[in-house]
């Protein structure tokens, strides 16, 4: 298990208003089991051809997706942006 957490940046408040419930909830449970991959998340989701970075991840079915950034030196994921299309 990794000693990593998970952040939203900006903040929550910021990046979840007006999305429902399930979609936030989505969004944590995916942020936690990112951070428990630790380092390896770096390598996790788009693009495919590189690891590193500000990385982008499918959410319920395509239905949207979250923009998320590894930080080794920090050991945490931190949530940039999420995009729903309901």
């Amino acid at each position: 298990m990794s000693e990593w957490t998970w952040d939203y940046n900006p903040s929550a408040e910021y990046l979840t208003a007006g999305l429902p419930p399930g979609v936030v909830a989505e969004v944590e449970r995916l942020a936690t089991e990112l951070a428990a991959i630790g380092p390896d998340s770096t390598k996790v989701g788009r693009p495919f051809d590189r690891e590193g970075g500000l990385r982008e991840f499918d959410i319920l079915n395509g239905r949207g997706f979250i923009s998320f950034l590894p930080v080794p030196r920090h050991d945490c994921v931190y949530i940039c942006h999420i995009t729903w299309y309901g």
